[in-house]
């Protein structure tokens, strides 16, 4: 099976020592994917444009996969406030609403106190489901 790593270029991945997203063969596992804005290392203060930009960096990492959104079969999001979950819906819905993956909702801390939300991904390519 082959493996590939993805970078988003975030000064994180390398701190840290991970990868944005990983292939094997036909999976993707993208990482916990935060609200930053890595071309300008910003985020947003509120929780609605935070999980907007996790669905596009997201989105970027898997399409840098050759993957899409579509190909999504699992998330999982961690908020640190879980009270807040439902004004994602909106977002989460306009990315997932015809995906429907499984998914799981987590209140933990996050490792930045302005990271409000942050989402996980695995897909697997289309076609490749026997």
């Amino acid at each position: 099976m082959t493996r590939r790593r993805i970078s988003s270029g975030s000064t994180f991945e390398e701190q840290i020592g991970y990868s944005r997203a990983v292939v094997a063969g036909d999976w993707v596992f993208v990482s916990g994917t935060t609200g930053f804005d890595y071309a300008t290392m910003t985020i947003a203060d509120d929780i609605v444009e935070q999980a907007e930009q996790c669905l596009k960096n997201i989105e970027s990492a898997l399409q840098q996969a050759g993957a899409g959104i579509a190909d999504v079969v699992r998330v999982t999001y961690v908020l640190p406030d879980g009270a807040d979950f439902e004004a994602c819906w909106p977002v989460l819905r306009k990315y997932f609403g015809t995906v429907r993956p499984a998914a799981m909702m987590i209140s933990a801390g996050l490792a930045d106190p302005r990271m409000k939300i942050e989402i996980e991904v695995t897909a697997l390519k289309q076609g490749a489901a026997g």
